[in-house]
C-alpha cells in the first residue's frame, strides 16, 4: 500500500508540474503512462513466478477499454457539463464494460488487440477544441490538493478493495487514479478545452501503458524476465513520445 501511495503521489505531483511547464497536453501524456504500474510490475516481477506476472499483465490489458472509455465519455461530458456529473458518467462507464469484458472470456490474442484497438478508437473519438499550448498556471496550493486528492482517492481504493468480492476488487484496483483526479481540478479552473486537451494527452500516454503490458505478456513469454522489463519500458517511451510528436506535427501543418 505504501508503494502505491507514494506512486501515485510521484505521479500526480510531476504530470501537474509537467503541465505548469509545457501544457495539460502533455501532463496528460505524462499521467497516461505506465508511472504507477510500471515499477509495481517490477516489483511483482522480482517476487512472483514468471506465469503469474503474465497473468496480471493480461488482467491489466483486459480492463484497458474501460480506462479507454472513461476517458472519451469525461471529455465529452466536459464540454457540456460540470466536473461532478463528468466524473460520475465517466466512472459510470469504466464499471461498466470493466465488469463486462471480463465476462467474455476472450482469447489472450484478442484481448491484447482489443486493448490496443480501444485506444486508436479512443484516440479519434476525442473531441476536438481549440486549446493553446504553452505554460499553465498552477498554484502550489493547487499542486498539493491535487496531490492529497490522488492520495485520498487511492487509499480508499485499496481499503475498499481488501474487503469487495474478488471480481470487484481487480476492477476498484483498475481504477485511472490520477485520470478521475486531475480532470476534476482542470475543469473548473482552466475549462472544457484544457480538459479536453489532458484527457486527450492521457489517451496517449496510455498508448504507451498499453504497449508496456502487450510487450511485458509478449516478452516474458520469449526473453529473460529483465530484458522483456526493459523492453516493456522502451516500448512504451517510444510510443507515447511517437505520438506526441506526431501530434505537435499535425498541429503545425495546420496552423
Amino acid at each position: 500500500m505504501l508503494l502505491k501511495l507514494l506512486l501515485v503521489a510521484a505521479s500526480a505531483l510531476l504530470s501537474s508540474l509537467v503541465a505548469r511547464r509545457f501544457g495539460h497536453a502533455v501532463g496528460g501524456t505524462l499521467a497516461g503512462m505506465p508511472m504507477i504500474a510500471g515499477p509495481i510490475m517490477g516489483f511483482v516481477l522480482w517476487a512472483t513466478p514468471v506465469d503469474g506476472v503474465r497473468a496480471i499483465a493480461l488482467a491489466t490489458l483486459v480492463c484497458l477499454p474501460a480506462t479507454v472509455a472513461h476517458l472519451v465519455v469525461y471529455a465529452w461530458s466536459a464540454t457540456r457539463l460540470p466536473w461532478w456529473p463528468a466524473l460520475a458518467l465517466a466512472n459510470v462507464a469504466f464499471f461498466g464494460l470493466g465488469a463486462l469484458l471480463p465476462l467474455l472470456g476472450l482469447p489472450a490474442w484478442l484481448s491484447c488487440a482489443l486493448a490496443l484497438g480501444a485506444l486508436a478508437v479512443g484516440g479519434a473519438a476525442m473531441p476536438r477544441l481549440p486549446v493553446a499550448p504553452g505554460a499553465v498556471d498552477i498554484p502550489n496550493i493547487e499542486l498539493a490538493c491535487r496531490v492529497a486528492a490522488a492520495l485520498l482517492v487511492a487509499w480508499l481504493i485499496i481499503r475498499s478493495a481488501g474487503v469487495a468480492p474478488a471480481a470487484l476488487s481487480g476492477l476498484l484496483l483498475a481504477v485511472p487514479i490520477t485520470g478521475n483526479v486531475l480532470p476534476c481540478f482542470t475543469l473548473p479552473r482552466y475549462g472544457a478545452a484544457a480538459t479536453v486537451a489532458l484527457l486527450r494527452g492521457f489517451v496517449r500516454g496510455l498508448s504507451g501503458f498499453g504497449a508496456f503490458f502487450v510487450t511485458l505478456y509478449l516478452g516474458l513469454a520469449a526473453w529473460p524476465a529483465a530484458a522483456a522489463y526493459a523492453l516493456a519500458w522502451v516500448a512504451a517511451l517510444l510510443v507515447a513520445s511517437g505520438l506526441y510528436l506526431l501530434q505537435r506535427r499535425r498541429l503545425a501543418a495546420t496552423a
